[in-house]
């Protein structure tokens, strides 16, 4: 979802940073990204993707690692929030302005995301609802233990902000 609002505005050229591949969420979102490059027939780059950790500064990490590239990224896709605000960090101690010249998009709609400059464009997740299924799900595991395993998507929505632009050499000609 996130790669492909990116790609709605230009971006071709985007960096993905996963969380903690030993979790599903990390895994789909990885694939989200795949599949959403092939979808506009771009070649998967290794070098695009880092795995991090779901915490700030190992967002900040891969970021300065993305950016070192020899053909940096226009955009990133980052698999959380709190990642997204050190790719923040690490893009403006570089001298870059977001999303002027680098966009960024979170996931989870955490409550600072609207709040750091510029304010986060990011994928809100129904944490009310999830936490309602959650205890659903568990309540019915308890009586029933043998049950056959349940998976449950829920809808996710793009919050869109003040941290993504078309790219530059689109905007400038």
């Amino acid at each position: 979802m996130q790669a492909l609002a990116l790609f709605s505005i230009g971006h071709r050229r985007i960096g993905f940073i996963s969380g903690t591949m030993d979790f599903g969420c990390a895994q789909e979102r990885l694939a989200g990204y795949e599949a959403a490059l092939k979808d506009h027939g771009i070649t998967i780059d290794p070098n695009l993707v880092c795995e991090g950790d779901f915490l700030q500064p190992q967002g900040y990490h891969c970021t300065q690692q993305l950016l070192s590239l020899a053909t940096p990224p226009t955009a990133l896709f980052v698999s959380n929030d709190v990642m997204a605000f050190g790719a923040m960090e690490a893009a403006r101690e570089r001298g870059l302005h977001i999303p002027a010249d680098l966009s960024i998009i979170g996931f989870d709609d955490i409550p600072q995301a609207a709040h750091v400059h510029p304010a986060l464009t990011t994928v809100r997740q129904p944490l009310e609802e999830m936490g309602r299924s959650a205890a659903n799900l568990l309540l019915k595991y308890i009586a029933h233990p043998l049950a056959e395993v349940e998976r449950i998507e829920l809808p996710t929505e793009l919050i869109i902000r003040e941290s993504c632009q078309a790219p530059r050499t689109l905007i400038s000609g």
